[in-house]
């Protein structure tokens, strides 16, 4: 099966699905575990996204992350490995017609100021959330069944976007 490109207006529900697969994760990744976070579109209000819910999680040790792949694997989650990140690990769920995306990376691995200052930008700045959407719903509509034109099609801006947001977190938040 093809995997559907579609971008909904957002819903409050991303949240809660967010608090659900939170308490799943916390409890596998125990110890382990040094902070969860909402990243991605679905942890904007008002940011219209697929409906795919993004966690990031960042631990002390990312070699101790392999040990945890059977558990991730008993709730619905496939391994990805670093899906061309390197130092990442990166899991799916729901296989094509996907719920969740975890995204794990170590202490001090610099795309996580990345991730959140993506998020807490757009969080901040609802102009440049709603061009953002608007982008996305657009190149759903051109690209319906390719992913992959969909994504080059948002890389520019996001790229843009990232490099505003980074700046603005760090003026902002300067201990992070």
């Amino acid at each position: 099966m093809m995997r559907r490109v579609e971008v909904m207006p957002y819903d409050s529900i991303w949240q809660h699905l967010y608090l659900e697969e939170k308490k799943r994760l916390e409890a596998i990744f125990k110890n382990q575990l040094m902070a969860i976070h909402h990243i991605g579109s679905t942890a904007v209000p008002g940011l219209a996204a697929k409906p795919v819910i993004d966690i990031m999680i960042v631990v002390e040790d990312i070699e101790q992350m392999d040990k945890l792949n059977n558990q991730l694997i008993a709730i619905g989650y496939e391994t990805k490995g670093g899906n061309g990140i390197t130092g990442r690990r990166y899991f799916q769920k729901g296989g094509d017609m996907r719920s969740h995306h975890l995204h794990v990376y170590a202490e001090g691995d610099m795309n996580i100021k990345r991730h959140l200052a993506f998020r807490d930008y757009l969080r901040a700045f609802s102009g440049e959330a709603e061009r953002y959407g608007h982008l996305k719903s657009e190149l759903a509509k051109l690209y319906p069944s390719d992913i992959t034109s969909y994504i080059n099609g948002k890389d520019i801006f996001v790229q843009v976007m990232e490099m505003k947001a980074v700046d603005w977190y760090d003026r902002h938040y300067p201990l992070s």
